[in-house]
């Protein structure tokens, strides 16, 4: 009867000496959940709930956010801004075969610090005055100086010029390539300023305007409307730079409006030289 009395007292020695492991493995874990415990109730007691957000609040982030999000201005846009101080609105005065006047109008665009005009010949021909309206509203007469009517393009020399001058940038048509962004500006109806987008759709083209006798070739083959009164405006790449000058448009009706085609002089075509590329 000893012997096994003896054996369950040391098993249950044993036990005990296990439950007293187990509790020392244990106190860390607790001692840390107990300061994890007290460290929440202190920030709680320190730092303020936040505030929930307010209407306006709400507003206002999702605004930056749509901002973040706004895809950057057009290429016409741009290229607006950038040739609208260069524009040039042309009106002529000429006698038809009753010698009554009659009145036209056209684009242009300066060029140089000098404030030379380039513009269509055509636009100007046979023309008694030539009056010009830059960009800061200064109106001036203008004459004639050069031009090249195989081209069909003049220079013009205004009287009068504003107070300060701002010509445009001369691009390189010969970089262009067919399907490449155009952009036409000018005074389609005499509605100032107005600028067309559309692609290069085309080179090296023959066109035979209604009121010449001669067949230019070379020009630059467009999809940006043009109509009348467009004609000497600036073809500008996206770039805002000018590659060619609006000549004319073909319509196989009897109508004189835009229904696709229209061609451009190339610019340095347009200044007396042979290539795309201004000549200076």
């Amino acid at each position: 009867m000893d012997e096994p009395s003896a054996s369950r007292s040391e098993r249950w020695r044993q036990r005990l000496q296990r439950i007293r492991a187990g509790v020392r493995r244990m106190a860390p874990f607790a001692s840390g959940v107990l300061a994890a415990l007290v460290a929440l109730l202190l920030y709680n007691a320190l730092v303020p709930a936040p505030q929930p957000l307010t209407t306006r609040q709400v507003k206002d982030t999702v605004a930056q956010v749509m901002a973040s999000a706004t895809p950057p201005p057009a290429y016409s846009e741009r290229v607006y801004q950038v040739i609208r101080p260069s524009l040039i609105l042309i009106q002529t005065r000429t006698k038809d075969a009753n010698g009554e006047d009659e009145h036209g109008l056209g684009s242009g665009v300066v060029i140089n610090d000098n404030g030379d005009i380039l513009t269509a010949l055509h636009v100007v021909t046979n023309s008694t005055s030539i009056t010009v309206t830059f960009a800061d509203g200064t109106h001036s007469s203008a004459q004639v100086i050069d031009q090249h009517p195989e081209n069909d393009t003049a220079m013009l020399s205004a009287s009068k010029l504003p107070d300060q001058i701002f010509p445009a940038t001369l691009g390189n048509s010969n970089a262009m390539r067919v399907g490449d962004e155009a952009f036409a500006v000018g005074n389609p109806f005499g509605l100032y300023g107005s600028l067309s987008a559309g692609v290069i759709s085309g080179f090296d083209r023959s066109f035979h305007p209604p009121s010449s006798t001669l067949t230019l070739e070379g020009l630059i083959q467009i999809d940006a409307a043009v109509n009348p009164g467009n004609s000497g405006g600036p073809l500008l790449n996206r770039d805002g730079e000018v590659i060619g000058i609006v000549e004319g448009i073909v319509n196989p009706t009897e109508g004189d409006f835009f229904v696709g085609i229209g061609f451009a002089v190339p610019i340095g075509a347009a200044l007396g030289g042979g290539g795309g590329s201004p000549p200076y």
